[in-house]
């Protein structure tokens, strides 16, 4: 681990703040607290961090809100922490934009571990897709009107307009493409878009999933291009031929 690897721990409870921070410089990293929003962006302001772990309930704004404003400009990748631990707090927070959940209280060992498996998932460069015949020899994939150029990772909607979409969710969406028509179990999914080396797990494609079906819905069409296969995995709906 990169003993300069800096973290912004924020929370509005001075116990935990000590004790996570305390506990990951152990560990080797950098650490900076915050008691809430407006302090962690004077930190934002002051320092680079590789992470943050961002606390979900705190007076004034809480960490949702601030979460929403990290993706917005692109900020660190987050880990959130919540004493609301329930599944529909969990989704949220990923749907957002979130990396990982943890309820609290959490062992700091769990969460140095989900730290840990976050940072080398943004560090690790993206896979490629493995090979097989179809489509996707050519630079540029079309369906249902879209259009993926693989060379440039750009998705284009069917109004010719460019559709924004994370690293992860261009790598998902190029799996698909390059499989079309065929059930696609998760572990597939986890080794196709982010790498059979990959500590990601189930819940994540599902969220990425749930991600990518919202960026390619188009004007008052809402066919669903990715079919939920129960207890399979997913499926890609469209035929997909060479641009």
């Amino acid at each position: 681990m990169n003993l300069c690897t800096r973290i912004l721990i924020v929370d509005d409870d001075a116990g935990i703040r000590g004790l996570v921070s305390s506990f990951l410089e152990k560990h080797g990293f950098q650490v900076d607290t915050a008691a809430d929003v407006p302090e962690m962006r004077g930190k934002l302001g002051q320092n680079a961090y590789a992470l943050i772990v961002l606390d979900v309930m705190m007076p004034g704004e809480d960490g949702l809100t601030a979460l929403r404003e990290l993706q917005r400009s692109s900020g660190p990748p987050v880990i959130m922490l919540s004493a609301v631990g329930t599944d529909i707090d969990r989704i949220v927070g990923l749907e957002i934009g979130a990396e990982d959940y943890l309820a609290k209280p959490c062992n700091p060992r769990e969460l140095l571990a989900r730290i840990r498996t976050v940072l080398r998932r943004a560090s690790a460069p993206p896979a490629a897709a493995p090979p097989a015949p179809g489509p996707e020899s050519s630079d540029t994939l079309c369906f249902a009107g879209w259009r993926i150029d693989l060379t440039e990772r750009v998705l284009y909607d069917p109004a010719n307009a460019v559709v924004s979409l994370s690293d992860g969710e261009f790598r998902l969406l190029r799996a698909f493409t390059q499989h079309p028509r065929r059930v696609l179990q998760r572990d597939q999914l986890v080794d196709y878009a982010l790498g059979s080396d990959s500590d990601s797990y189930d819940r994540a494609i599902d969220v990425q999933v749930s991600r990518l079906r919202r960026k390619l819905s188009f004007g008052d069409a809402r066919a669903d291009l990715i079919r939920t296969v129960r207890n399979e995995g997913y499926m890609f709906v469209p035929a997909v031929t060479r641009g």
